[in-house]
């Protein structure tokens, strides 16, 4: 699991944010088009591509696209 592909499956969960915008340090929610169905659908992106269940707990713990993608790698 590479942090590279993991924003790129992130941002395709977002209609107007382009991938180019997104980087490891990018705090999420502080982009516009972030909302909680946006969250709800990064659970199921994580769920489906990577086979880990996170829940509403680790997004609202996490700052950054790198926090949360550390939190998945630890309980891959």
């Amino acid at each position: 699991m590479e942090i590279k592909d993991f924003i790129e499956n992130f941002a395709e969960q977002f209609d107007d944010t382009a991938v180019e915008m997104l980087s490891a340090e990018t705090k999420f929610r502080e982009l516009d088009e972030w909302s909680s169905l946006i969250a709800l659908s990064v659970i199921a992106m994580v769920d489906e591509v990577y086979g880990i269940t996170i829940n509403g707990e680790d997004i609202r713990s996490s700052q950054t696209i790198s926090d949360l993608f550390n939190r998945i790698a630890d309980r891959k």
